[in-house]
């Protein structure tokens, strides 16, 4: 694991790894550009109180709380749009590491719909079932630990799942996932401590597909020795 993670880091200056966080940055201050401008015209014309200084003292305090959600919420939405690009990231990691790999599988969209939505459903309920254990452990002070493990097994799922299903069927990327399911864990929880670290969380999704590309390959290797 300690090697993936130091050949991922390494790997953070490669032009393929540049270009996607300048699309994926770029993309999302368009976005919230977009979203400031709607929110805007929109707290313009907001009149709740019908009384002129009350409106006013409604738009900017509306605008102030919008503006520090959305600075909290950029790493967050980055991370979102990075995900459509994150296939060339792996590209980019297959060609300097393992060059005599043949050309990944072609994915049907059916299939790459159902890893989203299925990824997304797994999201929630997992979420849903932690939450309420993640409340009471919070006043014991562990509240933190859950975070990690629930987290550190969505993050794993989810990369492993990206790079894994251009190489080999989703069948057979889910087997080898169980079978290794401890040490991916493992995978999951430190890209989720890096996805918390400020300003490094912004190049968490290119860490985190590295690393699971180098784990992917390594296990295959393994299991066909």
């Amino acid at each position: 694991m300690i090697a993936s993670f130091t050949k991922a880091v390494a790997q953070l200056s490669d032009p393929q790894f540049r270009r996607s966080l300048l699309l994926g940055l770029l993309a999302t201050v368009l976005v919230y550009i977009l979203l400031y401008l709607g929110i805007g015209w929109g707290m313009a014309r907001l009149s709740v109180f019908g009384i002129a200084w009350a409106d006013r003292l409604t738009e900017v305090l509306g605008s102030l709380a919008i503006f520090v959600l959305t600075v909290l919420m950029f790493p967050s939405v980055v991370t979102l749009v990075l995900g459509f690009l994150l296939d060339d990231v792996a590209a980019a990691v297959e060609r300097r590491y393992y060059p005599g790999l043949p050309p990944p599988r072609r994915q049907k969209l059916g299939e790459m719909t159902w890893g989203a939505l299925r990824f997304a459903l797994v999201t929630v309920a997992v979420n849903l079932v932690a939450l309420p254990f993640a409340l009471v452990l919070l006043f014991a002070g562990i509240g933190v630990a859950v975070y990690y493990a629930v987290n550190g097994y969505l993050l794993a799922r989810e990369y492993f799942e990206l790079v894994a299903w251009r190489r080999v069927e989703p069948t057979t990327a889910d087997a080898m996932r169980r079978r290794h399911a401890v040490r991916l864990w493992l995978d999951g929880v430190a890209i989720t401590f890096v996805s918390t670290l400020p300003v490094v969380n912004l190049v968490a999704p290119l860490i985190g597909t590295a690393v699971m590309v180098h784990e992917f390959e390594n296990l295959r290797a393994k299991s066909n020795s």
